[in-house]
């Protein structure tokens, strides 16, 4: 019963999906809210019901949201001729994932690999190793050769906690 802002729901993107429901629910305007709405403050078990409504809508919209950002195409064909090879991390699921590779790949997308929480022992953003594990699969093993590109603080701090340089891109 509660309607996050926009803002709200970016802030905190590309974290773990619970951690990311946790970390809206303390929101002081959300928090508010909540105890309006319900009578008492949230809890753990709230957090996991709402992660797990939360996971259910996101699987059933995910193909809605795969549009390939601006200059990423032009970017990525850039780097594939001078030899440079992608890999990707991700805040979404393997199963998320299942659905977003395919649309992503058919508007002309595709990573060399790529990683989620679920490949690391579900210690995602902003831990690093989602990035080494890109590393290992490409090939690589100098921090000071691999650029982290991202959209979001929580890939900002991927990148940094990794060592790699780490550049944010603003829509």
């Amino acid at each position: 019963g509660i309607t996050p802002t926009v803002d709200e729901v970016r802030g905190p993107m590309g974290m773990l999906k619970r951690d990311h429901v946790r970390t809206m629910l303390q929101m002081e305007r959300i928090s508010a809210e909540w105890e309006k709405v319900h009578g008492r403050a949230f809890t753990e078990d709230d957090v996991e019901q709402v992660y797990l409504l939360s996971e259910k809508k996101i699987l059933e919209n995910v193909a809605k949201f795969t549009d390939v950002k601006p200059y990423v195409l032009e970017t990525v064909k850039t780097l594939r001729e001078m030899g440079l090879k992608i890999g990707s991390t991700t805040g979404y699921t393997d199963e998320m994932m299942e659905i977003v590779v395919p649309e992503a790949e058919a508007k002309g997308y595709k990573a060399d690999c790529w990683f989620s929480p679920d490949s690391v022992g579900h210690k995602g953003r902003p831990y690093p190793y989602m990035v080494f594990k890109n590393m290992e699969t490409l090939g690589l093993s100098d921090v000071r050769r691999v650029m982290k590109v991202g959209d979001t603080v929580s890939d900002i701090k991927e990148g940094k906690n990794a060592g790699v340089y780490t550049v944010g891109v603003i829509e």
